[in-house]
């Protein structure tokens, strides 16, 4: 199968930076990702190719193989002479590397910033709500001295002497099979293909220093438990014009201790006494916005749900609120007066129960006990 597009399937025209790039993958990765589209296939499916996509485009050897041969799939022809495309260029690049009268891609200067990740504690009232919480972080802000350049008085990176800015050395020898050609990371620049000649002293080179940041952060109603909010930028600066990395803010829902959450639907238990179960009654709950009549139709059973629609939670994006599922608990009392006794005694006999004689032991323990 023919390798798709990358530049198609994120979105971007060929010329674009990898800072375009990777905002273009974080883009649609958001939007595809299997926890926003929970069993759709096809989001999945998306998902997988946007990352397969950003692969490509942001290895600067596997980017440059692309533009030249339109796939970064190894030939199935012989890998010196064999397939249409193969020659000069092929084995140019081979032994010296680089495309013929092209060169390596030269690194970017400038480094990006890292991200940032922290834990925010959540109440269902938070989600019924929506909330704004500020957090103070720690992030490796553009130091003042140099500007964020990490030379001293604000000197730019300068192109490694070594690599030439490639952050990679080669070197070719004779082999009994023919020419060979080694690469490996430039020992004098660590990779990055680029160096720091006087640095700052205040952040030694580094283009930043660590800072105390406060970070309002917008939570919408109807997040759930385990959703990440993405805060844009605010996590590391970069260092000599490299991007800032992100805030991403990972959501704790703590447990309530009088209701359980079902996605929108919120389930709790409301209590009833014997004779309000048996003959019917209005009994009051406390819900999570305001309070609620609830019927309690007569002969109710223990455990019956009764829904109350709308008075759940809303969704992450708008719309109807969930339902309130309420079950119905029977309170059995555990002591009876002798009043009580004697008026269920006289409801056991004219229901053809056997009525027990004996005093007061509470209502499953005497009036409802198992016959021997």
């Amino acid at each position: 199968m023919a390798q798709r597009d990358p530049y198609e399937v994120l979105g971007v025209p060929r010329d674009s930076s990898a800072d375009e790039i990777k905002s273009a993958y974080r883009r649609l990765a958001r939007k595809y990702h299997p926890d926003v589209n929970p069993g759709d296939q096809s989001a999945e499916e998306k998902f997988k190719e946007i990352g397969s996509a950003y692969s490509v485009l942001s290895d600067a050897d596997k980017r440059a193989k692309f533009d030249r041969f339109g796939t970064t799939e190894d030939s199935p022809q012989d890998p010196f002479f064999g397939g249409q495309g193969a020659g000069f260029n092929d084995l140019f690049e081979m032994f010296f590397g680089g495309a013929a009268g092209g060169g390596r891609r030269q690194q970017r200067m400038g480094r990006d910033g890292g991200d940032i990740e922290i834990q925010l504690d959540l109440s269902l009232q938070d989600v019924l709500n929506g909330v704004q919480r500020e957090v103070t972080i720690e992030r490796l802000t553009e130091c003042d001295a140099c500007g964020g350049k990490g030379g001293e008085g604000g000197a730019p990176p300068v192109a490694c002497q070594t690599c030439h800015g490639s952050g990679m050395v080669s070197q070719v020898r004779d082999t009994f099979i023919g020419r060979m050609q080694t690469s490996a990371p430039c020992t004098t620049c660590r990779g990055q293909g680029w160096t720091i000649k006087d640095p700052c002293k205040k952040c030694a080179g580094q283009g930043v220093a660590p800072e105390q940041s406060r970070v309002l952060i917008t939570i919408p109603a109807g997040v759930e438990n385990g959703n990440t909010l993405q805060i844009p930028g605010q996590g590391h600066d970069g260092m000599a014009g490299g991007s800032p990395g992100n805030l991403y803010a990972h959501l704790r829902v703590k447990r309530d201790k009088r209701f359980e959450r079902d996605g929108q639907t919120l389930y709790a238990a409301v209590d009833a006494t014997f004779a309000q179960a048996a003959l019917g009654h209005s009994v009051s709950f406390e819900g999570v916005v305001e309070p609620h009549e609830v019927e309690i139709p007569a002969g109710t059973q223990p455990g019956t749900q009764i829904a109350i629609k709308n008075a759940g939670l809303p969704p992450l994006h708008g719309g109807r609120r969930g339902d309130l599922i309420l079950q119905v608990n029977v309170v059995v009392p555990t002591k009876l007066n002798d009043t009580q006794v004697k008026l269920l005694q006289e409801f056991a006999e004219v229901s053809g129960e056997d009525a027990p004689k004996g005093e007061s032991r509470g209502l499953l323990g005497g009036l409802f006990g198992k016959k021997k």
